[in-house]
């Protein structure tokens, strides 16, 4: 997967086209990312005690990391990753100003 934790990425399709955000968390076996500000649903929540009251909370959910672009943070552009290898070491290379991300 080549987008991280902590990657600031552009949602290039969906209903949050266009939002730009931080990545929370990552799910490599599903192929999902959660980020913050994006693909916010609401979720009724019932009372668990008597007292208590029901609510409607808004939680987070992930969406396919093949609907965002990673935003490289030296051109500040939404651009494709790739890979160049160096010493036996893989680095993630922005494809428009090919520099290591």
């Amino acid at each position: 997967m080549k987008i991280k934790k902590g990657d600031t990425i552009l949602v290039t399709t969906g209903k949050d086209k266009g939002k730009k955000g931080k990545v929370l968390s990552v799910f490599p076996s599903k192929n999902k990312i959660v980020v913050e500000g994006v693909n916010i649903t609401k979720k009724h929540r019932r009372p668990k005690q008597e007292r208590e009251k029901g609510q409607i909370i808004e939680v987070v959910r992930p969406i396919d990391a093949s609907n965002v672009k990673l935003i490289c943070p030296k051109c500040s552009k939404a651009a494709r990753v790739g890979y160049k290898i160096v010493e036996k070491k893989k680095y993630r290379i922005c494809k428009k100003c090919k520099q290591e991300i």
